[in-house]
């Protein structure tokens, strides 16, 4: 298990917000969980929202999921093409807003399986899915 592990542990000077995102500079996607329910937490926050304990701890999340919903949202070429939104449930038992890359916006469907990535885009770290390629 992470718990231990020195990257995910705070600062105390930084709110769980700031934390995540200084996690996605380094690379690592990571989720609270709550160690009186269990429930793993997203969107950071102070106070468990499953059963209102405070004692959150940080874990690198497998980050494997399922497309929940999805759409494409148009643009001109010149805006920067079309591009999709998506709800992915992970794993690990929340669910999130993102997009799916490496696949045309249009391709991504409800089901489809996916995987987090950590990308940067014009110099900030963005979570991303990117689909999963079934073995036959």
């Amino acid at each position: 298990m992470d718990v231990d592990d020195p990257d995910l542990t705070p600062p105390e000077n930084l709110g769980p917000e700031q934390h995540y995102h200084q996690l996605l500079a380094k690379g690592i996607f990571a989720l609270q969980h709550c160690t009186a329910c269990a429930q793993a937490i997203f969107y950071p926050r102070m106070v468990c929202p499953h059963c209102g304990g405070t004692d959150l701890v940080w874990r690198k999340a497998q980050g494997q999921g399922t497309v929940y919903s999805t759409t494409v949202v148009r643009r001109r070429p010149d805006k920067g093409g079309d591009s999709n939104v998506v709800l992915v449930d992970l794993e690990e038992g929340v669910r999130l807003m993102s997009r799916v890359e490496d696949i045309a916006p249009e391709k991504v469907a409800i089901g489809m399986r996916v995987q987090s990535q950590v990308r940067d885009v014009a110099g900030t770290p963005i979570l991303v899915f990117t689909p999963i390629k079934e073995a036959v």
